[in-house]
């Protein structure tokens, strides 16, 4: 009877220890996936399949439902799908299809959506690295000190006549600065909502992508987080199973001719839902939900060249040349647009004063009236600048 009793008390103590282990490694790995959904959510996902574009960038084809954005609180009880386009767009549809940019010449497959692959160690680097901002904290010909050599050379909305948007457009010359590692140089529209933003346009970032390609970006700041492309919970949402954000653009334009490349881009705020789209060359990518930002309109608008430098003199902005009002010789901005808060379009854009922070290495004009045929823009802005300050 006793050796009974003991074996049973031995099979009890046994079982003790198995469920007492057991919670410890479940609440570790709670707490270790915790802590990466929290820092670097889209690190745990699943093996996808991989594809690689024209260019050789390797991409994953992640399901549409575990996308980085997902992970946001709240994103609990969602009802999107990778099928989803703005719904007050017009019901024209584009023929525009970006398999061209794959090896295999589709993209990913249905239901699934590209996403540049990145290392824990790349993410952890770029999260010490300064981010992109508007122009509105900065001076005329300030001295920027330290480590956080910011310029602009903009065109933007007039605080002073402040109102709200639903939207901006633009068209962008694409042009190759010379950027070395810890720089960056971008032509981009900035939209602010309030303290958050989006910027959109193309960027030459050699720290986040090991060459000094000129690509595709877009960067979101929500409330206290901020990161490029799909790399945070806060960040864009892909729709596209062809389209890869961080892709390369160009061929570049050739300074005093008229060969090269001009794309355009759009952010657009969904009429019914409030949802905020990115649009490529007319083409819906994806969407930032109506939650993400603390306001429901934009207040400021920003178009032109942002560059960065860390601890060596600032590079390239544009074509690296200061603009002579001329598109077939200067980095240009051109077909410009904004929408008002009851969504009528601005193609003139008058609300507008330019911006440079130092006129010793950038400089930008606006122009107006599209004098130049080939060109034929309401407003165009030329900007640009060789740096070196």
């Amino acid at each position: 009877m006793n050796m009974k009793l003991d074996s049973v008390k031995m099979i009890l103590i046994l079982l003790g220890y198995i469920v007492y282990f057991g919670n410890m490694v479940n609440v570790n790995n709670h707490f270790v996936d915790a802590e990466r959904v929290e820092n670097f959510s889209d690190f745990e996902k699943p093996q996808a399949k991989i594809i690689k574009t024209t260019h050789g960038d390797t991409y994953e084809c992640v399901d549409f439902y575990k996308q980085p954005a997902f992970d946001h609180p709240s994103m609990k009880k969602h009802l999107f799908n990778y099928k989803l386009r703005r719904a007050s767009s017009s019901k024209r549809t584009s023929n525009e299809n970006f398999g061209f940019l794959w090896e295999n010449g589709i993209g990913c497959p249905n239901g699934t959506v590209p996403i540049n692959i990145v290392t824990k160690d790349e993410f952890l680097r770029l999260s010490s690295f300064s981010k992109p901002r508007g122009s509105w904290n900065s001076s005329n010909n300030q001295i920027n000190v330290g480590n956080d050599q910011h310029h602009f050379a903009v065109s933007r909305t007039k605080e002073r006549k402040r109102k709200r948007y639903t939207g901006a457009t633009m068209v962008v010359s694409i042009n190759d600065p010379k950027v070395k590692y810890g720089q960056t140089s971008s032509s981009r529209m900035h939209v602010q909502f309030g303290d958050d933003f989006i910027q959109i346009g193309w960027i030459v970032n050699p720290k986040l992508y090991h060459d000094s390609k000129t690509r595709s970006f877009v960067y979101t700041k929500a409330g206290d987080n901020q990161c490029y492309n799909q790399m945070c919970s806060i960040g864009i949402i892909s729709v596209r199973s062809d389209f890869p954000l961080g892709s390369i653009l160009g061929p570049p334009c050739v300074r005093g001719s008229k060969t090269g490349s001009y794309d355009t881009f759009g952010l657009l705020k969904d009429k019914i839902n409030g949802n905020w789209w990115l649009e490529f060359k007319g083409v819906e990518i994806g969407f930032w939900p109506a939650i993400r930002f603390q306001h429901s309109y934009a207040i400021k608008i920003e178009w032109g060249g942002e560059v960065y430098s860390a601890f060596m003199p600032s590079p390239q902005m544009g074509n690296g040349h200061f603009p002579d009002k001329h598109p077939a010789f200067d980095a240009i901005i051109f077909n410009i647009t904004t929408f008002d808060e009851n969504y009528i379009i601005d193609k003139w854009v008058n609300n507008t004063e330019i911006f440079r922070d130092n006129y010793h290495g950038y400089n930008v004009i606006n122009g107006r009236y599209g004098v130049y045929s080939y060109f034929p823009s309401k407003h165009i802005i030329y900007f640009g600048g060789p740096g070196n300050i």
